[in-house]
C-alpha cells in the first residue's frame, strides 16, 4: 500500500490529468446527450455548446487540482483561460486536420465498423499529449522562486 501511494504522490498531477480528463469526456458526452438527445438541438448546435462545457471544466479543473495553478485574481484567471482555450482550439486544429491526414496516409483501417478508427486513436493520444504540454508549460506554469 506504501508503494501505492509513493507512486501516486510521485505522479500525482499525470494520474489527476488522466482522471479529471475521463470527468471532462463525461461531461462532454453528458451535455451533448442533453443538447441534441433531451433539448433537440441540431447536432452542430448541441456539440459547439457541449464543447464550451468541457472546456470550461477541463479549464477549472485542470487550474485547481491538476496543475494547481497560483495565478489569483481576475486578471490571472482571464490570461489563464484565454490561453488554455487557444490551446484546446490549436489541438482541436490539430485533429480536423490529422484524422483526415492519417487516413490518407494509409491509416484508414476500419475497427468495430467504425471508419477510420485507428487514425482516430493516434490522433487523440497526440492530442491527448498536447493538451497536456501546452497546459503544464503554456497555461498554468508555474513561476520559477
Amino acid at each position: 500500500m506504501q508503494k501505492l501511494k509513493a507512486l501516486l504522490t510521485k505522479y500525482r498531477e499525470a494520474v489527476s490529468y488522466l482522471i479529471f480528463g475521463g470527468l471532462t469526456t463525461l461531461v462532454s458526452l453528458g451535455t451533448y446527450a442533453l443538447f441534441v438527445g433531451v433539448l433537440g438541438l441540431p447536432v452542430t448546435g448541441g456539440n459547439v455548446l457541449s464543447w464550451i462545457c468541457s472546456v470550461a471544466f477541463a479549464f477549472v479543473t485542470n487550474k485547481l487540482w491538476v496543475f494547481r495553478s497560483q495565478g489569483r485574481g481576475l486578471a490571472a484567471w482571464l490570461l489563464e483561460a484565454v490561453k488554455f482555450v487557444a490551446g484546446r482550439l490549436t489541438t482541436g486544429a490539430v485533429e480536423l486536420l490529422g484524422l483526415p491526414l492519417l487516413m490518407g496516409q494509409g491509416l484508414d483501417q476500419t475497427i468495430f465498423g467504425v471508419e477510420g478508427a485507428a487514425a482516430k486513436v493516434v490522433v487523440t493520444v497526440v492530442v491527448i499529449v498536447l493538451n497536456y504540454f501546452i497546459s503544464k508549460f503554456l497555461v498554468f506554469r508555474r513561476k520559477k522562486d
